[in-house]
């Protein structure tokens, strides 16, 4: 954990004004007050929950206030911010008596109300919930699921603090009643990252640790702002900046955060700042893989790749060079929105690094295109060997704490537990290792569910946490969808929009304990694959609330009483053992029981000393040839972005990172004097989807594309429009924008 860091070096200072005196910037202290004036009630859970728990937030990784990368206190915003919803108290149940009062109101107003504490059902009809038992709630949950054909049964999970254990649990919940209809929300993040790291290179996750940051060479983040999403970064970036390495950003905006970061827990950042990124490369929306072929055509073309790492390690090169030579420098500028002369600067860089390490996140993923995208990236590190050596990989990181573990435990409408594919073979190895039959066939994804759902296709779906009102594309379809399905059961702490939408039947809500209530405690596996041990914390407990493993398996129980003996799990550490036996990478969950207990499957780097675990030995190339996005004339392209939220947890109207409310329309200086607008005025953003509302909001953005706050901006992503291979929904879109004042016409229909 040794930074070898000395002294204080001003040339990476953001300011001279001490703790950035009038520079726009987070104030972290701030912060810390509103969280103690919030938890005020039970300030001392809360500070055990911060020095004993496995922060809940991103999936970075902090047990306690520590790390294993860096020295020092680690405490972020968003850790901060999230620590109410586990002080909170119990919600009075009377309040959900008549639900036309509730509708309309925010998740942060519905959050505010307290903790969900006691089972409760809504029967189409009455004016809202009424209390019931546990007893009568789970039956008449498992009553229709033990009446309903498997296909029209699905369940899905939010990242919201979940541990592995709850995906295995529920995982295995779901095929003991005859379906993969399981998705969870690492599907919605990361599944194109997912799926090609495994075509390429044969594995599924980060191939290298945080410490690989510190004194690489060249640190590149393509479509990623840590600043907002997971702020604890930003240290081990002060640190791998003070170490000599230069940050490159490829992003449609400018990211202010990423340009520079006051890190509060290091003195000289805390009071002048630090200048973090290098380099910033605006491409257009979209723009990423035409950004990164053109870099990487530069390189073939000027002899800068390691011509023996790809002659002994890899495979495909040589057809990608003929794709490469095939695609005009014109294509590849309009696709990218950059000049073949900036590609050339960034390739230029890439050739004088011995090593970098490559980091991408939703702003590469969440597209048509986004498994492009990433073979895109993997195909640029591949040109050096970036990758199975020290200061060296490929990190797809996570934004949420339960979304690693959620897909390697299984969670997943087209994997089994490890991330194998569903098909016969594996279906026939999971029956024999849980003794039932294991269906065969990929399930519905999180978007599919709501497809079916909207046709009449689904009789019981189940929710544990997750807000599909407010999280998937175009929520009128979406309530719709959700008010044809017969049942729907939600596990939550805390009430969502999604819950207040009224069921053909049922609609029941479960209470589930938090990630710190749980006895036995629960692990989370982080992004740089280190699989963690969370205790349980000791302090309140709100009134009946049960784990969300516990609830699942006795549906499935219930459903399935045959199958009784071989769902039961005394506590989390049995689940544990069997998880061990089911994912044989996850050898040594087994033996994680106190604070503190911890491995990284894999060892610090996958593919140490370029050995790859694919058929061949070797990694792939893939030839990619992007495609530009038609924009209509007049029009703009519209991306989704986060700011001062936790998924679709608001948690508060102004982003500190940019001073943006949330209703901000981010757009160019140069396309607002075109079109005649100012900073602040009111326009009407459309497209074929839906109508949004906002302000201007005058940023460095690139030219042409726009951006907007999720999930606000849902209402103009069109449901359509999902990525070929993962089937993710893409959050981008085509839009026309206009003054308030002047919003009648409306945008031609289609995409």
């Amino acid at each position: 954990m040794a930074t070898g860091v000395r002294g204080w070096d001003p040339r990476l200072w953001a300011s001279w004004k001490p703790f950035g005196v009038g520079e726009r910037r987070p104030n972290n202290y701030l912060e810390i007050a509103r969280a103690v004036w919030e938890n005020r009630g039970a300030l001392g859970y809360a500070w055990r929950i911060l020095t004993q728990g496995v922060c809940d937030g991103c999936a970075l990784g902090t047990a306690g206030l520590r790390d294993w990368t860096v020295p020092g206190v680690h405490l972020c915003n968003v850790r901060l911010r999230l620590l109410r919803l586990n002080t909170l108290p119990a919600l009075d149940s009377s309040a959900l008596a008549d639900v036309s009062r509730l509708v309309g109101l925010s998740d942060d107003a519905l959050r505010r109300m307290g903790r969900l504490a006691h089972p409760m059902a809504w029967k189409s009809g009455e004016a809202g919930f009424r209390r019931v038992s546990w007893e009568e709630a789970l039956e008449l949950a498992a009553g229709r699921l033990r009446a309903s054909a498997p296909h029209r049964i699905a369940l899905y999970l939010t990242s919201r603090g979940l541990g592995n254990e709850h995906y295995y649990a529920a995982q295995k919940a779901a095929r003991a009643l005859g379906t993969n209809n399981i998705d969870n929300a690492a599907r919605v993040c990361h599944a194109p990252s997912t799926l090609v790291l495994k075509q390429t290179l044969g594995v599924g996750a980060s191939t290298c640790s945080y410490t690989d940051l510190l004194g690489t060479d060249l640190a590149v983040f393509v479509g990623s702002n840590v600043a907002n999403n997971q702020p604890v970064m930003m240290k081990y970036l002060y640190y791998a900046r003070r170490l000599g390495t230069r940050v490159v950003c490829v992003n449609p905006y400018r990211e202010p955060g990423m340009e520079r970061y006051w890190v509060p827990s290091i003195p000289e950042s805390a009071l002048f700042g630090t200048r973090i990124t290098d380099r910033f490369f605006l491409v257009r929306v979209g723009g990423d893989a035409a950004f990164l072929t053109g870099t990487l055509r530069w390189m073939v073309e000027r002899g800068w790749v390691d011509d023996q790492f790809i002659a002994r390690h890899t495979t495909g090169f040589g057809e990608l060079v003929q794709a490469l030579q095939a695609q005009s420098w014109e294509d590849l500028e309009r696709a990218s929105g950059c000049t073949r002369e900036e590609m050339l600067e960034f390739a230029q860089m890439l050739a004088q690094a011995r090593t970098a390490v490559f980091v991408w996140s939703m702003g590469v993923t969440q597209h048509r295109c986004g498994e492009d995208n990433v073979r895109a990236i993997v195909n640029l590190a591949l040109s050096k060997g970036f990758v199975g050596r020290e200061k060296c990989g490929l990190m797809p990181i996570r934004g949420h704490s339960g979304v690693q573990g959620g897909a390697e435990m299984g969670a997943y409408a087209t994997v089994f537990p490890g991330g194998v594919p569903v098909n016969p073979a594996n279906a026939r190895r999971f029956a024999e290792l849980w003794g039932f039959p294991v269906p065969e066939e990929p399930g519905l994804t999180a978007p599919e569910m709501v497809d079916a759902a909207a046709q009449g296709g689904l009789d019981v779906l189940v929710c544990v946490g997750g807000n599909f009102l407010e999280v998937l594309p175009d929520p009128a379809y979406v309530r719709e969808a959700l008010e044809r399905v017969p049942v729907r059961v939600h596990l939550d702490v805390v009430l969502s929009p999604t819950a207040l939408v009224p069921a053909k039947e049922w609609v029941v809500l479960l209470p589930a304990t938090t990630r710190y209530e749980v006895p036995g405690g629960v692990t989370e596996t982080t992004t740089e694959r280190r699989v963690v041990f969370s205790p349980e914390v000791p302090g309140p407990r709100v009134g009946e609330a049960r784990p969300e493993w516990e609830v699942l398996l006795e549906l499935a129980r219930r459903a399935r009483p045959e199958l009784q003996d071989r769902l039961q799990f005394p506590d989390t550490a049995a689940l544990r053992e069997e998880i061990a036996r089911a994912v044989p990478f996850y050898d040594g969950i087994q033996r994680l029981r106190r604070a503190g207990d911890q491995f990284q499957y894999g060892g610090a780097r996958l593919c140490e000393g370029w050995r790859f675990p694919t058929p061949d030995g070797r990694a792939r190339f893939s030839v990619v040839v992007p495609r530009p996005s038609e924009v209509p004339e007049g029009a703009f392209l519209l991306t989704t972005r986060r700011g001062r939220q936790f998924n679709s947890m608001v948690q508060g109207g102004r982003d500190g990172l940019t001073g943006a409310e949330r209703d901000a329309v981010f757009m160019s200086g140069e396309d607002a004097a075109r079109l005649g607008l100012g900073e602040g005025q009111r326009v009407v953003v459309r497209s074929p989807t839906g109508t949004f509302r906002g302000r201007v909001r005058i940023a460095p953005v690139r030219p042409g594309t726009l951006q907007a706050y999720w999930p606000e901006a849902n209402v103009l992503i069109g449901r359509d429009r999902r990525s070929g291979e993962s089937r993710i929904p893409d959050y981008n879109t085509i839009v026309w924008v206009e003054p308030e004042s002047g919003a009648s016409q409306a945008a031609p229909t289609g995409q």
